[in-house]
């Protein structure tokens, strides 16, 4: 519970990360628990957006450290999701400080993101190296939120426990709504009224335009 409780804190707190729509600790074939999350819908990836999302995923591990001081096999699944996206970080997309703007991605087609070594040793060592920083600082990000947070994160995995099922309304009553949700809200909603106030200042507009047209009509 705690583990899901830790990917449901982290997400809920940084702007990055989807935020969680459902939980769950109800087994499910292999697995002890599931989540279920909003996509942000987005083209492209920023630097910031994939170090939240290795945050978030790291949590349920950082939350175990944190409640029982041990960590358990439970993380598998993350430790694969988060090695592999940091090791695309710098290997296909350019993100890295040590070998800076590079791509070793395989766009010939044959397997996606087929990963070639077209590089040397001491190339792959830098990588190797790079790689375990931003895994490292991710998952210490991951426990310092939630450390800040422990009584909130002990109450939701309370909550976990004894309802076996919680949903994104259960975060916002422990939590607080998420500010990075009213920022979205507040833009779309001054976006709206700018287009409102376009639309009223087009038809007064065009209503001047009619009453001159008819004036100048009846003058001829």
């Amino acid at each position: 519970a705690y583990h899901e409780a830790g990917h449901a804190t982290v997400s809920w707190l940084l702007e990055h990360a989807n935020p969680l729509l459902k939980v769950t600790i109800i087994p499910r074939g292999r697995s002890l628990g599931a989540a279920w999350y909003l996509p942000e819908e987005r083209q492209i990836t920023t630097t910031e957006q994939l170090l939240d999302e290795l945050s978030a995923t790291l949590g349920g591990r950082a939350a175990e450290e944190i409640i029982f001081q041990k960590v358990s096999t439970g993380a598998l699944n993350d430790l694969e999701r988060v090695t592999k996206q940091a090791y695309a970080m710098i290997t296909y997309f350019g993100m890295g400080k040590t070998i800076g703007n590079l791509s070793f991605y395989d766009s010939s087609g044959q397997t996606d993101f087929a990963f070639t070594k077209p590089y040397s040793e001491e190339t792959a060592r830098l990588i190797d190296k790079e790689v375990k920083e931003i895994v490292e600082s991710s998952y210490e990000r991951a426990k310092n939120i939630l450390i800040e947070n422990k009584e909130k994160l002990i109450e939701l995995g309370e909550l976990l426990l004894e309802r076996e099922v919680i949903f994104s309304e259960d975060l916002e009553r422990i939590f607080g709504p998420r500010k990075f949700d009213k920022d979205e809200l507040a833009l779309i909603k001054n976006g709206s009224n700018e287009q409102q106030n376009n639309n009223e200042n087009g038809n007064q507009n065009a209503e001047k335009k009619d009453s001159n047209e008819n004036l100048n009509t009846n003058a001829s």
